[in-house]
């Protein structure tokens, strides 16, 4: 059970309203972590807008960042974003092997040497914030310096969900979502 209350519609001040009515006027479904953001709308709104620009308007594959947020779920202990993520990494090409060997990944030839260098990448950013010389070296062999970026601040916002989720023990939503689209209401790469 959630360690701070969950913002409901009914409860929640006007701008919150306002904001709820936006996510669900565009197709998508305000969830438990959202009702807790909702604490702070000013955190709230701009937390949103920047989640949903780094999931439809960046130059980094999908598949690459849904990697690193699968890695991320699993070294925060993070089963919110887990259950959020999995059906999304699925869609954006992720296969069922290659999530189910996340924890491992460095010991499974279920990953490119791509998506390897990302995952180091991640572990790294994720466990102690420094990169190794050679793991960033690594990355700049499959991504230019945009994705790179795009990257490592997918990493720093899903670390910090996850350090929201975790510590305040965010109920997991009861029906996850299944895509980018369900999540925020739009389609990647097109404009609000």
């Amino acid at each position: 059970m959630s360690r701070v209350r969950m913002v409901r519609k009914e409860q929640a001040q006007p701008e919150v309203k306002e904001i709820y009515d936006k996510i669900e006027a565009n197709g998508a479904k305000v969830l438990n972590l959202y009702r807790v953001l909702a604490h702070n709308p000013d955190i709230f709104r701009h937390s949103l807008r920047l989640g949903g620009a780094l999931l439809t308007r960046t130059e980094l594959l999908p598949k690459l960042r849904e990697l690193a947020i699968l890695l991320i779920a699993q070294l925060t202990g993070s089963e919110y974003e887990w259950e959020q993520h999995y059906p999304i990494a699925l869609e954006t090409g992720v296969s069922r092997e290659q999530a189910n060997a996340i924890w491992n990944w460095n010991e499974s030839t279920s990953f490119s040497s791509e998506e390897r260098a990302v995952l180091q990448y991640t572990d790294e950013v994720t466990q102690e914030v420094t990169v190794k010389d050679e793991t960033f070296r690594a990355l700049k062999q499959y991504l230019n310096e945009q994705s790179i970026v795009e990257l490592t601040l997918s990493i720093g916002y899903w670390g910090m969900v996850a350090r929201v989720l975790v510590p305040l023990q965010v109920d997991i939503d009861a029906k996850s979502v299944c895509s980018v689209q369900e999540l925020t209401g739009r389609t990647p790469g097109k404009p609000d």
